[in-house]
């Protein structure tokens, strides 16, 4: 595929937000020599004759999704939008769409695709995924709301799950575990909060990336 970024654009980005220093040492040195190749653009003769179909998109999981879920008698809303947004605003966002939507006579099912984003602090193990999920857990303490996410990669950050699973029940089920939901949230260590309670969704790599997957589920 052409690129039409250049690679100035990368350094511009680095400076930017502060990133060069925290590169490992093999990238720094490419970025400090300036020395990142530039990648070929729209004019490049290696795509005169070049072709492409998209095969499988986030849009693909998606509609699956949907289609599942109508067919287990739920009402179903797509809404993307909160696509890079910050994981937290993300879960106030989705989580208040949610109970905008339920309906006494019949489940919602609230689905939205793509990714959100984690400026991580500290050394936990997680990733965007688990702590989506941990941030939504004390919000939905003792209500009817369950909330799935998970990278269609089958990869979470630097953990070994694909994402992770919350319901009314999880702060709960939590202390009575000896578990601190809040502070698992403030050192990025979601995954081992969720091993703990049995809810780390692990597939293993799928082989297929098509971002990420959340899923809300209410019923009164």
């Amino acid at each position: 595929m052409p690129d039409s970024t250049t690679a100035e654009d990368c350094y511009a980005i680095a400076r930017e937000h502060g990133m060069v220093g925290q590169f490992p040492a093999s990238v720094r040195a490419l970025f400090e020599r300036h020395a990142l190749d530039e990648t070929p653009n729209s004019g490049d003769e290696a795509f005169r004759k070049a072709r492409w179909w998209t095969l499988l998109s986030n849009q693909t999981a998606v509609e699956a999704v949907a289609t599942a879920a109508a067919g287990a008698g739920f009402r179903v809303e797509v809404d993307n939008r909160p696509d890079d947004w910050d994981y937290a605003r993300a879960a106030d966002y989705l989580l208040g769409r949610l109970r905008e939507l339920r309906d006494p006579a019949q489940p919602v099912c609230l689905i939205s695709g793509g990714e959100v984003t984690v400026k991580v602090r500290g050394d936990g193990v997680g990733g965007r995924n688990q702590q989506f999920v941990l941030a939504c857990a004390p919000k939905i303490a003792g209500e009817n709301i369950t909330v799935l996410s998970a990278g269609t990669d089958g990869i979470d950050g630097n953990s070994p799950a694909a994402g992770a699973i919350a319901d009314g029940t999880t702060v709960h089920r939590a202390k009575a575990c000896g578990l601190d939901a809040a502070a698992a949230l403030a050192n990025f260590n979601a995954y081992p909060f969720f091993e703990a309670l049995g809810d780390a969704i692990v597939t293993g790599p799928t082989g297929n990336n098509l971002r990420d997957l959340r899923i809300l589920l209410t019923h009164s």
